[in-house]
């Protein structure tokens, strides 16, 4: 299973900072996780947004990149504040 971290608004719109999912197999890559959680999570396009950036196990990642249902996948979207 998969270590999700979810940071800023996606940690409001899953109610959760983290969860181990299983990913489907069809899921090869971050492009289609992105469009997988935003519709398993009614997520709206929040991961679907671009400036949402995504670490794997450590290394921030450029879509697509390849996943693996062992990663862990920390989800960041950009920080805001004054």
């Amino acid at each position: 299973m998969a270590d999700i971290l979810y940071f800023g608004r996606l940690s409001d719109v899953t109610g959760k900072d983290s969860e181990k999912l299983d990913i489907p197999a069809a899921i090869t890559d971050t492009a289609a996780l992105r469009r997988w959680l935003d519709e398993e999570k009614s997520a709206d396009g929040a991961f679907l947004d671009k400036s949402v950036r995504l670490a794997i196990n450590n290394e921030i990642v450029v879509d697509p990149h390849p996943v693996s249902r062992s990663d862990e996948i920390a989800f960041m979207p950009p920080v805001g504040g004054g």
